[in-house]
């Protein structure tokens, strides 16, 4: 499987991939808002979109990945995990001694997936979607309230 990644350059006015950025987060308002602070990675399989990561800067060497995504009809094939290695070179390209990413706490193959790529859960943000979404999220028939935090240190 050959991924080609480029950035989303709204400059060239370049319209948001919001069908994909939401499939990782439901609130179009915090999308709007990390979109505009990170730098947003496209993936593409012979010029069909099919993924997506976007990246911050949110302490000194540290670069959290604040979405990731896969269209639906692409999941399964490996290419999540190919998305999240690229931004983990990203990042240490970018001179990161570390890179973050959070999940919720019912996105059991995020968290795994994560896991295999070398993070390590940090932390619990109890109730972060409750107090940061207006409607509740849920996933497998059960409420998502809690944000894992995981980190991948390089150094």
């Amino acid at each position: 499987m050959n991924i080609e990644y480029r950035l989303l350059d709204l400059q060239e006015g370049e319209e948001i991939p919001y069908k994909l950025l939401l499939l990782a987060d439901p609130s179009k308002t915090l999308v709007d808002e990390y979109v505009a602070r990170g730098v947003c990675y496209l993936a593409y399989i012979e010029d069909e979109l099919v993924g997506e990561f976007v990246l911050i800067h949110t302490h000194p060497r540290t670069i959290e990945i604040v979405n990731i995504a896969v269209a639906e009809q692409h999941q399964g094939r490996g290419i999540g995990k190919a998305l999240v290695r690229h931004a983990i070179e990203e990042a240490k390209r970018l001179n990161a001694a570390s890179v973050e990413i959070g999940t919720g706490n019912t996105s059991l193959l995020q968290l795994r997936l994560y896991q295999q790529c070398g993070f390590r859960i940090t932390g619990v943000d109890q109730d972060f979607f409750v107090r940061n979404y207006d409607e509740e999220i849920f996933e497998d028939g059960l409420q998502c309230r809690d944000m894992i935090r995981l980190r991948l240190d390089f150094l």
